[in-house]
């Protein structure tokens, strides 16, 4: 039989890992070492969703749910929704899946075939491209840029659809930016796309955490909703990151074509998280508010202390990330991120984990402590001197 590694498929064997991941393990053996890379809150679930998580189990709830999910779960999701956005969702219009990740390879497999183009704005999510290239299209991405606040802008995109254009991301809020998309700004994209036969991936996984006004849907820009899926989930939001629960929610034929997915390959979303998300929706409005308030705290350290560095930093309006630009250093985002962990002890990622256009930047996650960050900052600092002199 010939070497198992030559049987491999080849897009898969092509496949880079990621980039974020890479980082996190070495940091993971270092001896004093402060982490900016993950994306994890560092609250721990609040306690009424974990109470009922462990209730569910307690009653014998052990069992497989539906497919789609949980009935009470998708009606709970359809009254959230409603409450918060103005949305209306039926429940056949939900689909609950394993994290925000699994609906997003479910949407993209469901539409994409080989041949088709997926558009993707970039610096953006590490899995939009793999999941295109898995489903055998073309992944097309589209520069943003600091200058116009990393959004999305309605040039950009006209300039990128071709006759094989199938499918739009829109990251938004951006990991790893902490861009943010308004009104304003969304109903110029809808423009582009009316008469078009483009579908809409609206993730919005970070949608609960937005520091400037009210988060705005893409489904709520009017003639988008027939057109839009939007993914999001409960890691973020409601600090659930190892509950592996997310959800989709669009016109009934999509959500019908990626139940049929979902069901073979997952069969369903973990039923006790299922019970404990029910939760979390009736009743831990204020236990995100808070959460929220301390991301902006941390958000403002993290910005000043960039920009006191000398740096130029990007203010994130979403999200629990900043972008600062390091290329004034004249180093590359992979060698200021190798180096600073070497040196410092500090780990961020490099922006060119999050497309080519993230050459220049380094992501770092303020989902930690004022005291880590604090102390990152101040290590960076001593880093960014030295090699600034």
């Amino acid at each position: 039989m010939r070497d198992v590694a030559e049987m491999i498929s080849p897009h898969i064997a092509d496949m880079a890992p990621s980039g974020i991941r890479k980082f996190f393990d070495i940091v993971a053996e270092m001896k004093d070492a402060i982490s900016l890379g993950v994306g994890e809150p560092d609250f721990i679930t609040p306690w009424t969703i974990r109470e009922a998580g462990i209730y569910a189990l307690e009653k014998g709830h052990t069992h497989y749910t539906s497919n789609a999910g949980l009935k009470e779960l998708r009606q709970e999701l359809c009254r959230y929704t409603h409450r918060t956005y103005g949305l209306d969702y039926e429940e056949d219009e939900t689909l609950i899946t394993v994290g925000g990740s699994e609906a997003i390879d479910l949407m993209v497999r469901a539409i994409i075939s080989k041949g088709d183009e997926a558009l993707i704005p970039e610096p953006s999510f590490v899995c939009y491209k793999p999941c295109v290239t898995m489903a055998g299209g073309t992944p097309v991405p589209i520069v943003t840029r600091e200058e116009d606040e990393f959004r999305l802008t309605p040039e950009a995109l006209a300039e990128k659809i071709t006759d094989r254009t199938k499918l739009l991301v829109l990251p938004y809020p951006n990991n790893p930016t902490g861009a943010i998309m308004e009104k304003e700004s969304l109903e110029a994209i809808a423009d582009v796309i009316r008469d078009k036969d483009i579908l809409v991936l609206s993730d919005e996984i970070y949608g609960a955490l937005t520091y400037q006004g009210s988060h705005v849907p893409f489904a709520s820009i009017d003639g988008m909703k027939e057109r839009t899926v939007t993914i999001n989930g409960f890691s973020k939001a409601f600090a659930m990151t190892g509950w592996r629960l997310g959800y989709a929610m669009g016109p009934k034929p999509l959500i019908k074509a990626m139940l049929k997915i979902h069901q073979y390959a997952i069969m369903c979303a973990p039923t006790t998280s299922q019970y404990a998300a029910v939760e979390a929706l009736r009743s831990c409005d204020d236990d995100v508010a808070a959460m929220r308030d301390e991301y902006n705290l941390r958000r403002r350290v993290m910005v000043k202390g960039f920009r006191d560095m000398g740096l130029s930093c990007f203010e994130p309006m979403g999200a629990f990330y900043v972008f600062p630009n390091i290329s004034s250093l004249g180093l590359s985002s992979e060698d200021f991120a190798t180096q600073l962990l070497k040196e410092e002890k500090v780990a961020v990622v490099p922006g060119t984990a999050f497309g080519d256009s993230g050459e220049g930047f380094v992501r770092c996650s303020y989902a930690y402590s004022v005291k880590n960050i604090e102390t990152a900052l101040d290590r960076i600092s001593s880093f960014v001197r030295r090699h600034r002199g």
